[in-house]
């Protein structure tokens, strides 16, 4: 399936980039041929549930947070 079928019946992909929409188009499809071999659609709903979610971050802008990584660790307080 080509990247344009899969945007169209995905729309969020819209919100990977070009390269991870590829990757996704990719992932998908054959989590989903494996689960058609095996008769258990698991693989396919966890693929697409996974690469759903990954969008989900983008759109909130997870992805463009700077990570601060601590030198040392340290007690965290409870929530």
């Amino acid at each position: 399936m080509d990247i344009e079928s899969m945007t169209e019946a995905f729309p969020w992909m819209l919100a990977l980039s070009p390269a991870d929409q590829e990757t996704c188009t990719k992932e998908l499809t054959d989590a989903a041929r494996a689960s058609l071999s095996i008769g258990n659609q698991n693989l396919a709903i966890a693929e697409l549930t996974s690469w759903r979610e990954t969008a989900a971050a983008l759109v909130t802008g997870l992805g463009s947070v700077d990570v601060e990584w601590l030198d040392e660790a340290g007690p965290v307080e409870r929530p």
